[in-house]
């Protein structure tokens, strides 16, 4: 395909919600408090993760990977969303399309995988605790996490190239707020069915098997856990194993519907706060999630705080 050619516009206009115009600024301010929720909260654990000893193990290792990418995973969409809603601009470049898209498949990816590798350490310590230091060690965490980032960005050259290879005739209006797999298929003025075939096969492998591979550690450390006879340690394992699932039952759940489905049977407004939902919502509420409900995290940011406070007077 020429590059060059009508196919491929030197811009593309993100309709959002254009067509409700009502809605602009309740929404800018939704994602601005969003943002900035997201930023400091990825940023806090992040810091805490990294300056308490205590918490230098391989949980709260994937734990700061984890927000790591998240932080990411919003700084691709929403600064450009804030500035088309705040100045009523709609555009965005060709090259600024195709790295959005890029960028925000791979970290959805390989936060698919990261979940999944961090499930595995959940059930390393409640069914392995004897051989726990053993199996994860540095060196396989830093592997694991590796490869999680590693087959993401892999994952996402193949499905982003398939993509904007498509034909698209001139056509350039996004229906969604971002550049996405299933909004830029819509332009497409060629059959779309062997490539969304090729896209659902990818997406199997990404969503279905990491989280299939999730609920099967989940089995065997639900078991491990109703076989613990003090009600303290189950209280803790079911605490720590509760905040990595409260995720991913957000995060899988609706990146499943999004993308195991064909883009024409998605409802255009639908799909729109789905995507919203996972790609701006989870993020800020991740490290709610991990920090009020885990009292190591509590603990060790009392810890961080105090002593940064007591350095400063």
């Amino acid at each position: 395909m020429n590059w060059a050619n009508e196919s491929t516009p030197k811009e593309f206009i993100l309709l959002g919600f254009s067509d409700r115009p009502w809605l602009q600024m309740p929404l800018f301010v939704i994602l601005l408090i969003s943002y900035t929720f997201t930023i400091f909260g990825n940023v806090s654990i992040m810091m805490v993760c990294i300056l308490d000893p205590k918490l230098h193990t391989p949980m709260y290792f994937f734990l700061t990977n984890l927000s790591i990418l998240d932080l990411c995973y919003t700084t691709t969409t929403v600064p450009q969303m804030l500035v088309n809603i705040c100045l009523n601009k709609k555009t965005i470049s060709y090259g600024g399309c195709v790295a959005q898209l890029i960028i925000f498949l791979a970290l959805g990816a390989t936060e698919c995988l990261l979940l999944a590798v961090m499930s595995f350490d959940r059930f390393v310590a409640i069914c392995r605790p004897l051989h726990y230091v053993v199996i994860m060690n540095r060196w396989f965490c830093l592997r694991m996490a590796a490869f999680s980032w590693l087959t993401g960005f892999s994952n996402s050259v193949l499905q982003s190239t398939l993509t904007i290879h498509m034909p698209r005739c001139g056509h350039r209006e996004v229906d969604h707020f971002f550049c996405e797999v299933p909004a830029l298929l819509k332009l497409s003025c060629a059959d779309t069915k062997p490539i969304e075939a090729e896209l659902f096969f990818f997406s199997v492998l990404i969503l279905l098997i990491p989280v299939t591979f999730i609920l099967i550690s989940y089995g065997f450390i639900a078991q491990a856990v109703l076989k613990i006879k003090s009600a303290e340690g189950r209280r803790k394992a079911f605490g720590t194993c509760g905040s990595h699932m409260t995720v991913v039952s957000l995060f899988y759940g609706t990146a499943i519907y999004m993308y195991l489905q064909p883009p024409s049977s998605t409802s255009k407004d639908w799909g729109k706060t789905i995507s919203l939902f996972y790609g701006i919502i989870t993020p800020m509420l991740n490290p709610l999630i991990y920090s009020l409900r885990n009292k190591d995290m509590k603990e060790a940011f009392k810890r961080v705080m105090s002593r940064i406070l007591f350095l400063k007077k």
